[in-house]
């Protein structure tokens, strides 16, 4: 004879989809929780109808729009766009959430409208075709949406996301900020991105441990998009920012940047049949450890201290959620270098150089004076002085991707 199945101690639910048949003690409303939201999928519904509807009505949608979703958890701002939309395309990693969404709307002329795909966006090969992107956005998937959406051949029309308070001053942040980074150029550079309006934790169920923003990014579309390579341009940004305080100089000093730079040339002259020479040079191993000291050291010595414990400061107050994508994505190359610096030792350049690394290296000293950028660092720079620099380097044959 089978078994009865055994209840949990104190008639609590035995699933995630139970509910408590009977009230709490002393009368309260039972607890109406069809499941626990999981915050590792960053599940933090948006509960105040107010900002749903600020929401839909900043991205200014059409009758005729089609709007991706990410995220839509039990559909709150789903049903707003449905109601203004076309059709509206609901991407959902739980699979729990996607029912809930879809039964929503269930038996209602905007069922119709409704498209659930389950699954990861940014896993997918490409986003939907949309007319309009709208997100309560998961904080661990903020930069990864957004360079997503900007590599779409037909990007959307506009995008109205909700980020974490911190990611989304970088988003809008200008040259001379704090929170100024490589994030800050490279959206600003293929979309334009402005601040909506702040939104409390207390808005949220549950609440998350930091403040949130709602941002609108519109990317250049058709003659307004730059004719640049994503990867060229990002590539370069990766060095300039890898130490934002310090100087351009000290940035391509780098013996690994260098090694990079030769190797990535190498490539360039033997796709275009230039001929160079790889022999050992004399001259380069007796004053290469010299040589790469002066150029890494003495331009730093005015280093604004008081500017980098005040941006510490600044970035460390956005909790455990904040997103490090620079730390993220940055190479192990840089990785290794910043932690001999940590440890305050230097590896000596002993081996010999070749002339083809002597002729890159003079090419990089060449191109920071010529563009006067040599001695500003990273943090003061705008998109101009980076598509100017970039532009000198791939006269002299150096390239980043």
């Amino acid at each position: 004879m089978p078994k009865a199945a055994k209840q949990k101690k104190g008639g609590g639910p035995s699933g995630p989809y139970d509910r408590k048949s009977k009230p709490a003690a002393g009368g309260a409303a039972a607890n109406t929780n069809i499941f626990k939201f999981d915050k590792d999928f960053g599940q933090h519904i948006l509960k105040n109808p107010g900002i749903s509807d600020a929401i839909v009505d900043k991205a200014y949608l059409k009758p005729t729009d089609v709007v991706v979703e990410v995220g839509p958890g039990t559909g709150n701002i789903t049903v707003r766009a449905l109601e203004k939309a076309k059709k509206v395309i609901a991407i959902e990693l739980d699979p729990r959430m996607g029912a809930e969404v879809t039964k929503r709307v269930q038996g209602t002329p905007l069922a119709k409208k409704l498209e659930v795909i389950l699954g990861d966006v940014i896993k997918m090969p490409e986003m939907p075709p949309c007319d309009a992107l709208i997100s309560n956005t998961p904080y661990q998937i903020s930069s990864p949406l957004i360079f997503k959406m900007l590599a779409m051949k037909n990007p959307p029309r506009v995008a109205v996301l909700m980020f974490q308070r911190e990611f989304a001053k970088r988003l809008v942040a200008k040259p001379g900020d704090a929170l100024y980074s490589r994030l800050s150029v490279n959206v600003n550079f293929w979309a334009t991105c402005k601040h909506i309006m702040k939104v409390g934790k207390q808005n949220f169920k549950p609440p998350p441990k930091v403040e949130s923003d709602v941002v609108r990014i519109e990317p250049l579309i058709g003659s307004a998009r730059p004719d640049v390579a994503f990867e060229e341009f990002d590539g370069l940004l990766r060095i300039a920012f890898n130490r934002k305080n310090k100087t351009l100089n000290a940035a391509f000093a780098i013996k690994e940047v260098l090694a990079m730079c030769e190797r990535n040339y190498k490539v360039y002259c033997s796709l275009n049949n230039i001929p160079i020479d790889e022999s050992v040079s004399a001259a380069g191993t007796a004053g290469a450890a010299t040589a790469e000291e002066d150029a890494a050291g003495g331009m730093d010595v005015d280093m604004e201290d008081n500017e980098d414990a005040e941006e510490e400061e600044v970035l460390g107050g956005g909790g455990d959620e904040m997103e490090e994508d620079e730390d993220e994505d940055m190479p192990e190359f840089f990785k290794q270098k910043d932690e001999e610096d940590s440890a305050g030792t230097k590896t000596p350049a002993r081996n010999p150089k070749s002339k083809v690394a002597l002729v890159v290296k003079a090419k990089v000293l060449k191109v920071l004076a010529n563009t006067g950028l040599g001695d500003k660092r990273a943090r003061q720079c705008d998109q101009n002085d980076f598509l100017r620099l970039l532009l000198a380097f791939h006269e002299e044959g150096i390239h980043f991707s």
